[in-house]
Formats: C-alpha cells, sequence, structure tokens
C-alpha cells in the first residue's frame, strides 16, 4: 500500500513538472513568433525608405542615396533580430544555443527599452521647447511632425520589441534565483545608459547617433 502512495504521489509530482515545462515552452514559442513578427514589420517600415518610399517622411535628407542605405542596413539588421527570434522556438533546450539566446535577449531588452526611454524623453522635452534637438542628416525638416512620429511611431516599437525580449529572457531561465539576478542586472544595464542618453542630449558627454 505505501508502495503504491509513493507510486502515485512520484507520478502526480512527475506529471505536474511536466505540464509545467509545457506550459513554459508554449509561452517561449509565443513571445519568440511575436518579437520576430515586430521585428519584421519595422523592418518592413525601413525597407520601405530604403526602397525609396517618400510617404511619412518629414523633410528633405543631406543624401538622398545615405537615407536609403541608413533605411537598408536598419532593415537587414531588423530581419536577422525576427531569424534570431523565431530560432527561439526550437533551440531553448540546447544548452549551448540557451546560453547565446540568453545574451541576445539581455543585450535586445536593454538597447530598445533604453532607446525608446532617451528619445521619448527628448521628444517630449524638444515639444516643450526646453531642448533643441540636431537634425545632421536633413537639410529641411519638420521638427513637431518629426516629434510625434518619433514619439507614437518609433519609440513605442523599440519599447514593445524590447519588453517582448525581455520576456523572452525571463521564461527561458530555469530558476527564480536566476531570473531575479538576470532582470535585476538588466533593469540597472537600463537605468545606466538612459542617464548616459539623457547627459548626452545635454552635452555633459559624448553623443553616438543610433536609428
Amino acid at each position: 500500500m505505501t508502495t503504491v502512495t509513493h507510486t502515485r504521489n512520484a507520478r502526480t509530482i512527475v506529471n505536474g513538472l511536466m505540464a509545467r515545462m509545457r506550459s513554459i515552452d508554449r509561452r517561449r514559442v509565443g513571445l519568440g513568433y511575436a518579437a520576430g513578427g515586430w521585428a519584421l514589420l519595422y523592418a518592413a517600415y525601413r525597407g520601405y525608405y530604403a526602397l525609396g518610399g517618400t510617404i511619412g517622411m518629414f523633410g528633405t535628407p543631406v543624401s538622398e542615396s545615405q537615407w536609403r542605405q541608413i533605411n537598408g542596413v536598419g532593415a537587414v539588421l531588423l530581419v536577422l533580430a525576427a531569424f534570431v527570434a523565431f530560432a527561439t522556438t526550437r533551440l531553448w533546450h540546447r544548452p549551448l544555443a540557451c546560453q547565446a539566446l540568453l545574451a541576445f535577449a539581455w543585450v535586445a531588452f536593454v538597447g530598445c527599452v533604453m532607446h525608446a526611454l532617451v528619445d521619448i524623453t527628448i521628444r517630449l522635452l524638444s515639444i516643450a521647447g526646453l531642448v533643441q534637438m540636431d537634425f545632421p542628416f536633413w537639410v529641411s525638416i519638420d521638427r513637431q511632425a518629426s516629434n510625434l512620429q518619433d514619439i507614437f511611431l518609433n519609440e513605442p516599437w523599440f519599447l514593445i520589441e524590447g519588453l517582448l525580449w525581455g520576456a523572452l529572457g525571463w521564461v527561458g531561465l530555469a530558476t527564480e534565483r536566476a531570473r531575479r539576478w538576470w532582470l535585476r542586472s538588466a533593469l540597472i544595464a537600463i537605468a545606466l545608459l538612459t542617464a548616459n542618453g539623457l547627459l548626452a542630449q545635454f552635452g555633459v558627454v559624448g553623443k553616438v547617433i543610433i536609428g
């Protein structure tokens, strides 16, 4: 009787663990497809301008060829990021691939969220007339249209993509301790890089123009 009871208890525990693993796998797959699909949407947007599209442009670039090249490179990088996201749906159970995916997820989470926070803040300050933004790649530009497009289109994409990769990294880790460490380190990096980006806008530190 005792043996039967122990067997049933063990079977219940195993079934519970397997159900939990299947649930985690489903979330990984769903988040992978979501991050990849979201990246492809923005790749299409960049690709449109790379191919010479003009709808939605808010000014005249210094160099049309440079403008198209920048968007073309951006589109290619976004497609590659989408393929990485799609690959996560099948690679989490391979140890080496899992570590590489976790590192990529950390960088994507930190980089995208930081980008969104910095640019939204700066654009809002620009609308309020508190900062004067430089546009070195443009001969003429509608500053208001540029600010609004960035706030309501470009930066929300970065924020959502970053959060999707953050969620992917979270579910990709096996233990709560690892998840807490991973998330804490990412949030610290986001805070530091966001502060650096804002200081750069005010000329306190050097500036790097991205996207």
